[in-house]
């Protein structure tokens, strides 16, 4: 009987703690999915409608660096007495490059080099102006006579360069899965900004290939991506019958829509007038690709590609109607995001559970 008892109180305290470590266990459970949703209510409104950045300043004005006051846009006679050019950094079709100064701060000048292009540049500049939010470089100035923009310099420069920055030992830490799909969904956020915009649905036509994709991205030196290049921006009006094409020439290739290719074999030459227009659905057939890129081969990200596998093969459907939304690809990619962030804080809450 001595022995029945005195193995009856070894038995309890276990059972005890067993209990205690459940109540711990759920706690934790829960105070984890209140950070996940404040960490994500952060970084990414579920809105959807809420784009403007609140440091923006009013349009036609910008703040630069930690200045807390608004200046209004340089005009073309403050850009040429204020700003300093110190040297090119990039050369484009349709316009130069100059890393300046102005006041003690970097900036970015742009420069038209080809008169013939002076459209494509003067409508960039339109849509730099009307397009300001957390998703656009900001516009400091600019000069219409002189074919003149000023722009908030990123040193990190466009995302071509992202991978050869993730490993630099300063930027190790931010290369993981986690890191490099927030850079997917910035990106997926721009298009949907972009198909979403205050002057349409606008088509991002300069991405007839990756590299030509990630030339127009700027990586912003606490991880986002802001859109850089709005030169080829064409507005899709499907109440008005309007559809666009995405310049005059002849696209090949896997990575841009099949839409977008000659769709009369290579027996007919191709003319321009013959080609059919498209809308903003070749954005999103190019998605999958471009956050393959971003994915990168880091630890997990193989996990994160079989989760994104369905919304990516609906992306590549051939048939532009059946293929989602910029809006649902992100809520996808955050979904995701949620459901890896709390696997991986807690690998065997499940299981205890």
């Amino acid at each position: 009987m001595e022995k029945r008892l005195h193995f009856a109180r070894r038995e309890f305290p276990p059972r005890e703690v067993s209990s205690l470590s459940l109540a711990l266990l759920l706690a934790a459970v829960l105070l984890l999915n209140a950070i996940l949703y404040l960490y994500l209510n952060e970084f990414y409104t579920s809105s959807g409608h809420a784009e403007t950045d609140p440091g923006l300043c009013p349009f036609g004005y910008f703040r630069l660096g930690v200045v807390k006051n608004c200046s209004p846009w340089l005009s073309c006679e403050a850009i040429n007495r204020e700003v300093r050019k110190l040297k090119c950094v990039g050369e484009g079709a349709v316009k130069k490059v100059f890393l300046s100064e102005w006041k003690e701060n970097k900036v970015v000048l742009s420069q038209l080099t080809n008169s013939e292009l002076k459209e494509d540049f003067l409508h960039g500049l339109k849509m730099l102006k009307a397009l300001q939010s957390k998703h656009v470089v900001r516009l400091l100035g600019y000069c219409e006579q002189q074919f003149t923009i000023l722009t908030e310099y990123h040193p990190l420069g466009s995302l071509r360069g992202l991978n050869e920055t993730l490993h630099i030992p300063k930027y190790k830490g931010m290369n993981t899965w986690h890191r490099r799909l927030m850079l997917a969904m910035d990106y997926v956020s721009v298009i949907r900004y972009l198909h979403s915009s205050p002057l349409g649905t606008l088509v991002m036509c300069d991405s007839n290939d990756l590299d030509k994709v990630l030339s127009q991205y700027l990586l912003t030196s606490d991880f986002h991506v802001l859109v850089n290049d709005l030169d080829a921006l064409p507005l899709v009006n499907r109440s008005a019958g309007r559809l666009v094409k995405c310049g005059h020439r002849e696209l090949r290739g896997e990575f841009v829509a099949p839409e977008q290719r000659w769709p009369y074999g290579e027996e007919m030459p191709f003319e321009d007038d013959l080609m059919p227009p498209y809308d903003e659905k070749t954005d999103i057939w190019k998605i999958p690709d471009v956050s393959n890129f971003f994915l990168g081969h880091v630890e997990g990200s193989d996990i994160v590609r079989l989760h994104l596998f369905d919304i990516h093969a609906a992306c590549k459907r051939k048939d532009p109607a059946e293929r989602p939304s910029a809006q649902e690809v992100l809520d996808t990619y955050r979904k995701v995001l949620t459901l890896l962030i709390r696997e991986a804080a807690m690998p065997g809450a499940r299981e205890m559970l």
